[in-house]
């Protein structure tokens, strides 16, 4: 089922998300939605905070569902190395429409549990890590824009409100 993707503004992407206890029949269903809500938008990665659940889960998939094995979910994910730095532009499904070059790391690792309960580890560069790193900011309750300073965030949250007062936010 395809969830609707929570905007900037909503409360619930600004709050730290819980742990999941336990991965039920639930827990998949929900990371079933989120892969098949990141595919419909289309994206590369979803955290769970997006549609309004606020758990630690996020699906990552450079491959935007063109390869079976690009698909990477982790549950209650933490980061066990990231190095390097890289400079890009990205942009958030919860913030449509707009783009900015932000700081992330250039290799990540991070160790979670898969869909199915099972410890796993995953290591990224480049775009990959970057997703990792946009991901877990999610679940932290940090958005992309919170990440920029000065004049870009300024003219960017400008014009969301003004989207916002025209109710095509």
């Amino acid at each position: 089922m395809i969830r609707p993707i929570l905007k900037y503004g909503d409360e619930v992407l600004h709050d730290p998300a819980r742990e999941v206890e336990q991965v039920t029949p639930e827990i998949q269903r929900l990371i079933d939605d989120m892969v098949e809500t990141m595919y419909a938008a289309p994206g590369i990665g979803l955290a769970a905070t997006q549609v309004g659940i606020p758990l630690r889960i996020f699906v990552v998939d450079l491959s935007i569902g063109r390869d079976p094995a690009g698909l990477i979910t982790m549950v209650n994910p933490v980061f066990v190395e990231r190095s390097g730095m890289q400079l890009e532009e990205e942009g958030c499904l919860s913030v449509p429409g707009f783009n900015a070059t932000v700081a992330r790391p250039l290799h990540a690792v991070v160790r979670g549990l898969d869909r199915e309960g099972h410890p796993h580890e995953v290591e990224g560069r480049d775009l990959l890590a970057r997703a990792f790193q946009h991901e877990m900011d999610h679940l932290d309750g940090t958005l992309f824009l919170d990440r920029l300073q000065g004049i870009k965030k300024q003219m960017i949250v400008r014009r969301i409100r003004k989207q916002m007062r025209a109710n095509r936010w």
